[in-house]
Formats: C-alpha cells, structure tokens, sequence
C-alpha cells in the first residue's frame, strides 16, 4: 500500500530523476545543468505526514526555481512539478507568518503560545505555515493573506474542499487510487534504480557528465506553448499570469487569464461578478455544482464570440490538442483554478518506454502574485474539469 519514503531516498530519486531530465532535455524552460539542490523543505499533508518536499535550485549561488519533489507514493511518480522562475525561502515565509501571528488582535482569542512551525499543503498544492504547541495545531495561516485556514466542512464530498478550506490529499484520495499510485510508483522507482550516479560530496549537482550520455535512448517527443498567432518563430510566448486578489477568487483570476489572451480585458471583479463570487470586500468561490457557469461566463463576456466547453477528468491529449491550436485552458483541481498554456512530453526507453507529461500552469495562488509552475507532472495531479474556449465568430 501506499508509504512515507525516507528523506534520504527522497533525495536520491531526486538526483537521479533530475539529472535524468537534464540529459534528455526534457524540461524545456528549466535550467538544470549546473545547478545544486539544497537538502529542501518538508512540506506537511494536514494529518501531519511529509507529503512532498520544495528542493530549491541554486546556479552560482542564484535561483534558478525549486522542484517539488514526492515523498509519499500517492503521488506516482517522484517529481511533481519545477517553477523556474520562481523563488523558494521558507525562512522569509516563515517569518511573515510569526509577525502575522504577533499582530493578531488579543480579543480574536488566538494562542500565541506555540513550540513547533511547519508548512503545510493545506489544500494540495496552496500551502500554509501551521503553528504547533505539544504537537497540537494553535493556528494554521496561508501564505500572503495570513488568513487563517478553516477547517474541513465534514458534510461535503471526499475531494470537494471549497476553494479555501484545508483538505488532506492523503485521507481523501481513493483507496483504489493509492494502490494504482503506489503500484506505478514503485514501478518508475525500479526503472530509476537502473541508473547508477557517482558518489559526490558537498551536496546534489546536476550535471550531463553524471549520467553517461551513451545511453541514446533518451529524447524529447514534443513541447509547445502559446503564441500571439500560431507562427512562433517571430515573437515571444504571449500570456500573462495574473494573481487571484482574494483567497477564493482562483476561478474569476483563471476566466481573467483566457480572456485576456483573447483580447477582452475585465477586471478580476468584474469577472467575479459576473460568477456571482462576490465582491473584494465579500469574496465567495464557485460551488462544485456551478462549475458550468466558468463556460457560461466564457461565451457572455465576449458577446459569443468565444465557444467555451466544460469537460470531465480531461486526459492528456485535451491539453495538447488545445494547444497546438493555439488555445489555452481552464483547469479545475480539488479546491482549485489554473489555467494551462502549453506542455511538455518524453519518451524514456530505457525507463521500459514510460514517459514524462507535464503542462505549463500559471496558477493564481498565492493571492495577489501567483506562479507559472513549468511544469506539473500530469500524471501526479487530478484533474476535475477543463474548460476549452475558441473563436467562433471572425
């Protein structure tokens, strides 16, 4: 069944698979070569087990992004997903959080008392810094807002959290789903135990040299993202991330980003209001059963123009098919809104023929800033719904 790996097997099928990469070139955008991970930060499932850990990259001393990296095999496969142009300090983030904390006011009845901070992937893969006093929770807060997380809403589905609520990736995934993971897993794991790296001291460097480049049997199979126009070649990718401006308005942040390719600019509040999310000092998410109304929102802010399509549990050729015509996505994950601009895939013969998917995701969250997560393996993530848009009138 599915297990807890050990660190330091976490950060070995680290080294392997991202020296691996590096030689295949299979993460295009992500600089690899060179780079050194640091030991990395243990981030929490709310049960209180590691369920991943944030390895940053570091090139002559400079951010070059982070890796989350699985240490729980629910996942099925070890690399979950690299933002490289993003930056990882959990001590800054950690900090923030204990002033957030300093200033709440006493009436609100909040401990302040506290002997352990951890992060915590409060509703995978938003994360929060959770304070402990005797090994029990004193307050859990998100990242930016510094909102305090609610708790679980019993009374709903597994894997339905509100777009801010905690949600244990580990208590509510299906059974059979785990065994599926952890059968493929340890399945990926014996393929990567084939390849040997040699001894290094002073930590994890990437390097071409650490794999033999003889193994020819490595390659690239295709990567797009989009463009102005379907001819790339004379400019620079063309899409903007813009950062959810409350904790749950994921939705109308990901509406405000296809439309804004299109060329129809709305404010992130009038989107809102349009999805009846509220307003900024009275935001609401989207419930489970109005996912539609992302599609209905589509079509009538661009006075029809746009056919949109909501589709269930989207597989891997939806998102390639839409970008290839030079269309992004809306992607819906428990609890949570992205939208999608382009992916990546590989072919592995000596892994036995496996491959790599992972999608270009600009995720609105955290509030306010957002990040484009380059990539997120496709096959470590569930996916709920994707909404297609495309012109239908000239």
């Amino acid at each position: 069944m599915d297990q807890i790996l050990h660190p330091t097997e976490v950060h070995r099928l680290a080294a392997i698979e991202l020296n691996l990469f590096n030689l295949a070139h299979t993460l295009p955008g992500l600089r690899l070569e060179g780079a050194h991970l640091d030991p990395g930060t243990p981030i929490y499932d709310p049960t209180g087990e590691v369920l991943f850990y944030r390895v940053s990259l570091r090139h002559e001393g400079a951010s070059v992004g982070y890796a989350d990296i699985a240490a729980h095999t629910l996942f099925g496969a070890p690399l979950l997903a690299t933002a490289p142009d993003a930056t990882w300090d959990p001590d800054a983030w950690i900090a923030q959080a204990r002033a957030a904390l300093r200033q709440m006011p006493s009436e609100s009845k909040m401990p302040h008392s506290y002997d352990e901070v951890r992060l915590v992937a409060y509703s995978f893969p938003k994360l929060a810094v959770q304070f402990l006093a005797g090994g029990k929770e004193v307050v859990m807060l998100e990242l930016v807002t510094w909102a305090v997380v609610p708790p679980t809403d019993r009374n709903r589905r597994p894997m339905e959290p509100a777009n801010f609520e905690r949600f244990s990736l580990i208590e509510e995934l299906p059974d059979e789903r785990k065994r599926d993971a952890h059968a493929r897993f340890e399945d990926h794991v014996n393929q990567l135990n084939r390849l040997q790296l040699p001894a290094t001291t002073g930590g994890i460097v990437i390097s071409k040299a650490a794999l033999s480049p003889a193994l020819g049997v490595l390659r690239l199979y295709d990567t797009e993202d989009l463009h102005y126009s379907p001819r790339p070649t004379d400019h620079h990718t063309c899409y903007e991330l813009r950062g959810q401006e409350t904790n749950v308005w994921c939705v109308a942040a990901s509406v405000q980003m296809v439309l804004d390719f299109y060329r129809y600019n709305y404010t992130q509040s009038r989107i809102a209001q349009q999805l009846g999310l509220g307003t900024l000092a009275n935001p609401s998410g989207l419930p489970y059963a109005r996912d539609n109304d992302v599609a209905v929102a589509l079509n009538a802010m661009s006075s029809n123009a746009l056919t949109a399509t909501m589709l269930t549990t989207p597989p891997f050729s939806t998102y390639t098919a839409e970008i290839q015509a030079n269309r992004p996505l809306i992607s819906f994950i428990p609890g949570h809104s992205r939208s999608v601009a382009g992916y990546t895939r590989s072919i592995f013969v000596i892994l036995g023929g496996a491959g790599y998917q992972g999608l270009l995701v600009y995720d609105p969250w955290p509030p306010n800033v957002g990040v484009i997560t380059r990539w997120e393996n496709f096959n470590a993530q569930t996916y709920r719904r994707a909404f297609t848009a495309h012109v239908s009138t000239i």
